[in-house]
């Protein structure tokens, strides 16, 4: 059969061979490659073909014909309609395979490094002891349903429409509970939803954060409005306070003004209705091949704005990891770049000379510095601005040197002015911690290319049921610098 017989609509089976990094199933018929979401690699399953092209086609799955043997039975019944979980029918085990061999793809087939090199380097992924219930902080879209009833969930896969859902699996077990309240007096004040259609309604979003070694409890409502009636940013204000304070460990309440015609969830203006405007989370460093929790533990303050690690368990193994691979001896100056609240630079304070961090939110500035001096650590100094502005002036104005340089950028990678930088200074070592193995593998090729070389290299799993993976690669100097 040729690609030139498959037609949209047209119902075929298929075996599934593999998973593509997307979590998506791939079988292949006569060579023509079907793309099946929902599909588990050693699914047998009848599918529809919704979009063909000349050597590929995207296809629905209708049917599992024959179970995979690491199939199972998943927890959430609308894991195929959100995009949150991909993969969660798969086992966790073969879940974590999935994720080293995604790992190991993009530096073969991105980076360009030789497979003998990725095999030497490569250490067995990090495994979570729980895959549900790990995520400290939770946004939900607030919308409503056909009868116009206030309703919150996530938006279906690649679409703005929310599926009616208060139990994540994924989130803390007490944000249904929080969730319920706020739907109920929303109903019973007949408080707006927001609508993205017409940019009217009140309540947007809802931001729930959970300190897992305080148990601290932060909430945080996005609305559409700014100006206060009789005091209050909410009809009634006083009522919904005090139903979510009789919620065990609340510790904060406080809305956050966006009346941005925008995607972007929160707003740049926060105020506190009752309680902290901050919470706390404790995290420590973890050694050995057990991950045995040692040494000094470090509380980081955490506001609406803050960016902290989603998977507190997790980002203890993670940090603990670079923290090793940054091999420090207590005389080496170090820069943490893309540095948040300070979460890693603490923890490299601990083992060196000096630390400085930099960061371009302000905020999250600000509570670094407040995280250094609540924890009495005095070897860090952080920086307002890009990576790729800060590092620069620094080096060429003032002389500023990197024993070793840590960079955990956001999903799109380094900027490559920061990493042309990093060249420039040639660091001993530098350790790149990366939530997208892809860009990953582009940066790491431009390091390698510049006289670097791979040590060695560790993914974590931070996020389970999703087709998302952390990785941890230490990098040295060698010299070596390709034409």
């Amino acid at each position: 059969m040729s690609w030139m017989e498959f037609k949209k609509n047209e119902i075929l089976t298929v075996t599934i061979e593999d998973i593509g990094n997307d979590g998506e199933g791939i079988g292949k018929i006569d060579g023509f490659t079907l793309f099946v979401k929902d599909a588990v690699i050693g699914d047998v399953v009848s599918v529809k073909i919704m979009k063909a092209k000349k050597q590929y086609a995207y296809a629905k799955l209708e049917k599992v014909l024959t179970p995979s043997p690491f199939r199972v039975e998943p927890k959430c019944a609308f894991h195929r309609q959100c995009g949150g979980c991909q993969i969660q029918t798969m086992s966790y085990e073969r879940q974590l395979q999935f994720k080293e061999n995604k790992i190991k793809r993009n530096l073969l087939h991105i980076g360009k490094f030789d497979q003998a090199v990725i095999e030497r380097i490569m250490e067995p992924i990090v495994g979570m002891e729980e895959a549900f219930h790990y995520r400290n902080k939770a946004q939900y879209p607030v919308g409503t349903d056909r009868e116009g009833k206030p309703i919150v969930g996530f938006y279906a896969g690649r679409t703005h429409t929310i599926i009616e859902n208060n139990e994540c699996f994924l989130g803390a077990p007490e944000n249904k509970r929080i969730l319920e309240t706020i739907l109920e007096y929303m109903k019973q004040q007949r408080v707006s939803a927001y609508q993205e259609e017409t940019g009217e309604g009140l309540i947007r979003h809802i931001l729930i954060r959970t300190g897992f070694s305080s148990k601290q409890i932060m909430v945080c409502i996005v609305i559409n409005g700014q100006k206060m009636r009789n005091g209050n940013f909410l009809p009634q204000e006083g009522m919904l306070i005090d139903a979510l304070k009789r919620i065990e460990n609340m510790t904060s309440i406080s809305v956050c003004i966006n009346r941005e015609r925008t995607n972007v969830i929160m707003g740049k203006e926060v105020h506190t209705l009752w309680g902290k405007d901050t919470i706390t989370d404790n995290i420590c460093i973890r050694e050995g091949e057990d991950f045995r929790r040692t040494g000094k533990e470090i509380q980081y303050k955490i506001s609406p704005l803050s960016f902290y690690q989603v998977n507190p368990v997790q980002t203890e193994k993670l940090y603990s990891i670079a923290l090793d691979y940054a091999g420090l001896t207590g005389e080496e100056t170090v820069w943490d770049l893309y540095c948040g609240i300070g979460t890693i630079s603490l923890f490299l304070a601990q083992k060196a000379k000096k630390v400085y961090g930099v960061e371009v939110v302000p905020q999250a500035i600000a509570d670094a510095k407040e995280n250094a001096a609540n924890n009495g650590i005095n070897n860090v100094e952080f920086f307002v601005g890009k990576a790729e502005e800060v590092l620069p002036d620094l080096y060429e104005r003032e002389g500023v040197y990197a024993d070793v340089i840590v960079v955990d950028p956001p999903r799109k990678g380094c900027d490559a002015v920061c990493l042309e930088t990093m060249l420039r200074m040639k660091p001993k070592r530098i350790v790149y911690v990366s939530c997208d193995s892809a860009t990953l593998a582009r940066d790491l090729k431009v390091l390698c290319d510049g006289g670097y070389e791979l040590v060695r290299g560790r993914g974590v799993d931070q996020f389970g049921q999703t087709v998302h993976v952390e990785v941890i690669i230490m990098m040295q100097y060698c010299g070596k610098e390709k034409n």
